[in-house]
């Protein structure tokens, strides 16, 4: 055995796939778990962990995340792998090499993006590898209106050569596009499975909220798994489904058993985040929702959204601003009951859909730490996952610490391996596994950011290792610490 750089000694080991619940040492070298066990010698590189679960780091499967700080905040959350799958980006290879220039404290990858991919094609917007720019040009009328088959046929296009450069699967924010002909989602679909890759889709509208909707959001979803193959899986159903959650999850529990692989994610919060200039946030839409623009809060100036004036005021001066937006009271006791259900769905996978950050004045570079009272985003980038393992097992929480642990880490990695063989490495703890640890108190892990507080780091996160270095430690973040890899198909 090769000597380690740390034995984390005497912790409980969780370890979801192989069902490992035990007090054992974890020694780690190069980067990678070589020996889980007990009783092992003593050595110089010994981590007292007596009383903490040691398991595998979190894979959040949506992380809209661009900067430094926000991955930091992610870490300290227990995320060790953040991918933007959802949105996705395109070009593939840009996003890539601008992170690996950056560094990050986490490892990171992307989806190619549906969505920019017609903004390319049909708005005539260059394209960068950024989110933001997605962001910046979201409210453009052009992308967002039914394609011709040429139009199409480049959407695709664009598509394939993303994947072959190493696209973790296909982002579909078909919501934010309502107009879109159903017959063009199925050809992405149809895409996806013949390049054997997963799909992220934002669904669009439900029956219930839009009647005249070209077809129902989560009906699409289920209809193209069963039609074509491929693997579709069911972006933040908590935010998209509202009040209908039942519904959908009955829907995807119906095609689950017919054989089609669609899957389900969900984040602990009523409250959902995007830019204020998305379609359904039209002053016009809002009552398809039960919202009104006080329902809406501009993460710029943190002002709730005064009238139907000021909305559009916005939406035409800053549509990519992130407004958080109230869709369900987390403390209505049957509106929490419907966030539960879509965190206890089996196989459902928590996700954070963890947003960049917003300053309401200027950026410190390198940012402080403690992050000023200047940055702001939703409480989700921060405490997803302490949230969700705290609702799920102990705050009137009905499932297992192993089983809990199982929908931040070993669900995700699954979703991707046949894409990615090396995600059989990760969401793991077991001989061979990428050093992607987290060590934490299960009697005291907890979300502490709030929507007046958004940047707060969560409690009860002792430590995270992410390919074998400390991202945290003793509960605080590590300076500089950078080793994040990226997470990117072998080209085919």
């Amino acid at each position: 055995m090769s000597v380690p750089d740390i034995v984390l000694r005497g912790g409980r080991v969780i370890d979801p796939e192989s069902g490992l619940d035990a007090v054992q040492d974890v020694v780690i070298a190069a980067g990678q778990v070589t020996q889980i066990s007990s009783a092992l010698p003593r050595t110089g590189a010994d981590l007292d962990v007596a009383g903490l679960v040691v398991t595998a780091g979190f894979v959040d499967l949506h992380s809209h995340v661009n900067d430094i700080a926000g991955f930091a905040l992610q870490a300290l959350d227990g995320v060790t792998t953040a991918l933007e799958l959802e949105a996705g980006i395109t070009p593939v290879d840009a996003a890539y090499r601008r992170a690996a220039a950056g560094g990050r404290p986490v490892n990171y990858g992307f989806a190619t993006s549906w969505a920019l991919a017609r903004m390319e094609e049909m708005a005539g917007i260059s394209l960068d590898g950024r989110l933001a720019t997605f962001l910046a040009n979201m409210a453009s009328q052009a992308w967002q209106r039914p394609a011709t088959p040429p139009q199409v046929t480049a959407i695709l296009a664009r598509l394939s050569a993303d994947l072959a450069d190493g696209a973790l699967g296909i982002g579909v924010l078909v919501g934010y596009a309502p107009a879109t002909d159903p017959a063009e989602y199925l050809q992405v679909a149809g895409l996806a499975a013949e390049a054997g890759v997963p799909t992220f889709t934002h669904a669009r509208d439900m029956v219930e909220m839009v009647p005249r909707t070209r077809i129902d959001g989560a009906e699409e979803i289920v209809r193209a798994a069963g039609q074509t193959g491929a693997q579709m899986h069911y972006c933040h159903v908590n935010s998209t489904s509202q009040r209908h959650i039942d519904r959908v999850l009955h829907l995807v529990s119906q095609a689950q058993a017919a054989g089609a692989r669609v899957s389900t994610e969900a984040y602990p919060y009523g409250s959902g985040m995007t830019g204020i200039g998305a379609a359904f946030l039209a002053p016009e839409r809002l009552g398809e929702r039960g919202l009104s623009p006080s329902s809406l809060t501009y993460a710029p100036t943190g002002e709730r959204v005064a009238s139907e004036a000021r909305l559009r005021e916005l939406r035409q001066a800053d549509p990519g601003g992130l407004a958080i937006i109230e869709l369900l009271d987390e403390n209505d006791p049957a509106d929490r009951e419907l966030l539960m259900s879509s965190l206890t769905f089996p196989g459902a996978i928590v996700a954070s859909d963890a947003m960049p950050l917003t300053w309401t004045g200027p950026a410190p570079d390198p940012p402080d730490w403690p992050l000023p009272s200047t940055a702001i985003t939703h409480p989700r980038t921060a405490g997803t996952f302490s949230r969700a393992l705290r609702l799920l097992t102990r705050d009137g929480g009905r499932l297992g610490l192993a089983e809990a642990l199982g929908k931040c880490s070993l669900h995700p990695a699954r979703l991707l391996q046949d894409r990615v063989p090396a995600m059989r490495r990760k969401g793991r703890l077991q001989a061979g596994s990428d050093a992607d640890i987290v060590v934490l108190d299960p009697a005291t892990i907890s979300d502490q950011a709030s929507y007046a507080n958004s940047t707060r780091p969560s409690a009860g996160i002792r430590h995270v290792l992410v390919n074998g270095t400390f991202v945290v430690r003793d509960g605080n973040l590590v300076a500089g610490a950078l080793p994040g890899r990226p997470v990117r198909a072998d080209p085919r």
